[in-house]
């Protein structure tokens, strides 16, 4: 045996050494483990985080106008971009208004300028008064929680 296929054999040997430690080549024949694509690991494949929607709330609330109505999947879609994009507008304004102040804390003042400055008029107001009653009926569950 010449040298040079000494050399080449001796490579060959070394690697096939190093990919039976790593679990790979034609000797060891171990299998890899399969990596999922999911975002949170453990829930196995195609399994993804869930979209968060309002259509629930949507939902809840048509039942409470209008119990015998229903609502079909696109409207249900058109209305829960309309929700989500003013949330998304109210909550920009609000961003602004701290920025402008030089505040680091969003508060309920904050919240509810914003409020009157993206929605028009009488909506405004409606929106203004449920919110603080919203904020009421939070303080008073944690006043509740505390004694």
């Amino acid at each position: 045996m010449s040298r040079r296929e000494n050399d080449e054999t001796k490579d060959h040997s070394s690697k096939e050494n190093a990919s039976n430690r790593l679990g790979t080549g034609k000797a060891g024949k171990k299998r890899r483990e399969k990596r999922s694509s999911s975002p949170v690991a453990g829930l196995g494949r195609g399994s993804s985080k869930k979209k968060e929607t309002y259509n629930l709330y949507i939902y809840r609330v048509l039942k409470q106008v209008h119990p015998d109505v229903g609502v079909s999947k696109k409207a249900m879609d058109v209305l829960n971009s309309f929700v989500t994009d003013v949330f998304e507008r109210i909550c920009e304004e609000a961003s602004k208004l701290c920025h402008y102040t030089k505040k680091q804390t969003l508060a309920e003042r904050e919240i509810a300028t914003a409020t009157q400055l993206v929605l028009p008029g009488e909506l405004a107001k409606h929106a203004k008064s449920e919110g603080a009653k919203s904020v009421n009926k939070y303080q008073a569950t944690l006043e509740h929680s505390k004694s």
